[in-house]
């Protein structure tokens, strides 16, 4: 029986992965040659990376050096005004696409994450497999690349919301709404419970943010 080879990741996902977990956070110095040892691969790729990386606004300079970006105060409400309007249309969308199938998907995530409660790590990961299993539900790959883009841009932000106390609990009440909603082919309340559920999330970023500047003051 012939075994299935899993696609090897290229420079460009591995530094993102690693900007997106928090191996890397923001105004963390990249260094071509240390790339290049940690993940085993030639300077070359990981200078290219480096570079697509720069022109997507991921990364900056700093002298001559490249850091991964951070989001002020404006970026980071821009971002979530994008995100909750392109979400709520995903979410739409998917209440009116999804085949049984892939309703059948989103029932089982939120049966596992239920497990997950107490990592929110764990929960983090999995609240991002769960939003884009409804991004590809909508079945609108333009949707999808849009998606794509600002949801690279969520990994500038330092900690997740979900570390919150209490915030993987609601969270899955959140979510669980969010299914109900895209079963019953409700895309009104569908896109309602997605952006609503951003928006939660919004609120509690922006208290984080307030927090850390009080606490660096």
């Amino acid at each position: 029986m012939t075994r299935l080879k899993t696609p090897q990741k290229d420079a460009y996902e591995l530094i993102l992965e690693a900007i997106d977990t928090g191996v890397y956070k923001p105004g963390s110095r990249l260094v071509e040659s240390e790339l290049a040892e940690r993940f085993g691969v030639s300077r070359t790729p990981i200078r290219e990376a480096l570079q697509r990386l720069e022109t997507q606004s991921l990364l900056t300079r700093d002298g001559r050096s490249l850091i991964v970006a951070s989001l002020d105060h404006s970026q980071l409400s821009e971002l979530y005004v994008v995100r909750g309007s392109l979400e709520g249309l995903a979410a739409r969308l998917a209440a009116r696409h999804a085949t049984p199938e892939e309703l059948a998907v989103l029932r089982d995530m939120l049966e596992a994450d239920r497990g997950l409660v107490d990592d929110p790590e764990a929960m983090s990961r999995a609240n991002r497999r769960f939003h884009k299993q409804i991004h590809l539900a909508s079945h609108n790959r333009f949707l999808v690349r849009q998606l794509d883009l600002v949801h690279r841009s969520m990994a500038l932000l330092a900690s997740t919301s979900i570390a919150v106390e209490g915030r993987s609990t609601d969270t899955l009440e959140e979510h669980e709404q969010i299914v109900a909603a895209i079963e019953a082919g409700d895309g009104d309340a569908a896109d309602a419970a997605l952006r609503d559920h951003i928006s939660k999330a919004y609120v509690i970023r922006l208290r984080l943010d307030a927090e850390a500047v009080e606490a660096s003051g």
